[in-house]
């Protein structure tokens, strides 16, 4: 299979973990939840990782492998406070203040 898209998703936070199995057709993503969040890749796509917090979703399908990172990030979307969750490589979060203290 030929690959033409790409998205790299880069997972921050203490003890996230993303890993491919089964010839990139299933993810699992371990994010802090009190479970694994298990996603099955549509067929139009494969999935990567490298390391262990960034995942490369790849196909023929621009829409199809956009939607499927999409899928993916909103399993946990970054937040404003740490930063921690799942973003795009290309992505820029803006960082809030927390509360003030006198």
């Amino acid at each position: 299979m030929e690959a033409k898209f790409f998205r790299f998703l880069k997972i921050v936070g203490v003890g996230y973990k993303a890993r491919a199995e089964s010839e990139g057709r299933l993810l699992f993503l371990k994010l802090g939840y009190s479970h694994e969040v298990e996603l099955t890749v549509p067929p139009a796509v494969r999935v990567f990782c490298f390391k262990n917090n960034v995942v490369c979703c790849t196909g023929i399908d621009k829409q199809r492998v956009h939607q499927f990172a999409a899928a993916v990030r909103s399993c946990k979307p970054p937040e404003v406070y740490k930063g921690k969750g799942i973003m795009y490589t290309d992505e820029v979060i803006k960082k809030k203040q927390g509360k003030k203290s006198k």
